[in-house]
């Protein structure tokens, strides 16, 4: 007997575009935690991110006869969730602002220590992330967890670059702040 080969994407596109429900149901099975995980990371309120979840999904099955050249489906997939969530916010009238008078100060010397701090514990520094403003919030997670130039997430929020960077610094701090009140081994 030889092993089960697993579909690739194209192939579970092609049983979506003929109305195979296992193309859909695969599709999603791959790709709908960790398209949730980055859903929730912006969007904290888990049944609001199950929601936007099951919305992505929908859209993108019923786009899927427009899927010709797309190389990435994850990231296709990923892009639509996190541009739902952030609507999503602006709905609930979260505001991001641009900063009038740029308080970007130079990065003092590399501090080893701040740094080591910062890379500690993984689930504390989600927490104090979670604990953040919202908007502060969802700059650091598209930043640091999505991978998202801060260019591209000024320009996703309808803000300036240099607002992006600030808040992002000040977020940063934040969660500083709250980690250093830890005690590590």
């Amino acid at each position: 007997m030889t092993p089960i080969q697993k579909k690739t994407d194209h192939e579970l596109i092609a049983m979506c575009k003929a109305n195979n429900d296992l193309g859909y149901s695969e599709l999603y099975g791959r790709y709908a935690k960790r398209i949730y995980n980055s859903i929730h990371r912006i969007v904290s309120h888990t049944a609001e991110a199950e929601d936007i979840l099951q919305e992505t999904f929908l859209t993108v099955f019923k786009e899927i006869d427009k899927l010709a050249n797309v190389v990435n489906f994850e990231g296709w997939i990923k892009r639509i969730a996190i541009n739902r969530s952030i609507s999503h916010l602006r709905k609930k009238k979260i505001e991001f602002s641009d900063v009038d008078t740029t308080e970007i100060v130079a990065e003092k010397e590399y501090d080893i220590q701040e740094n080591e701090l910062f890379e500690t514990q993984v689930s504390d520094v989600r927490k104090s992330i979670d604990n953040l403003p919202q908007g502060y919030k969802t700059i650091m997670c598209l930043y640091l967890f999505e991978n998202i130039p801060q260019e591209e997430i000024g320009a996703m929020l309808g803000i300036s670059h240099n607002t992006v960077r600030t808040q992002y610094h000040r977020a940063k701090k934040k969660v500083l702040l709250l980690l250093k009140d830890k005690v590590y081994e």
